[in-house]
């Protein structure tokens, strides 16, 4: 696969990922904090605003790795 189409798809699958996980994590964060304590509900936006970085490395990883020859 050329290097510019697997950066396209990359480009939009990681787009894609990354509004769904934002719609999931507000509902899941709506549904389950609501009314909790405003420290827990600190770490719980903290810790899912970090986590998204992890499946978006891979697919960055991805993207960039050389085809083989």
């Amino acid at each position: 696969m050329p290097g510019s189409l697997r950066r396209l798809i990359g480009m939009i699958t990681l787009v894609t990922f990354v509004v769904v996980y934002c719609f999931v994590a507000m509902v899941i964060g709506d549904m389950t904090m609501s009314g909790r304590h405003w420290g827990i509900q600190l770490i719980f936006f903290a810790i899912v605003g970090l986590i998204w970085t992890i499946p978006a490395g891979f697919i960055i990883k991805w993207m960039y790795k050389n085809p083989q020859r």
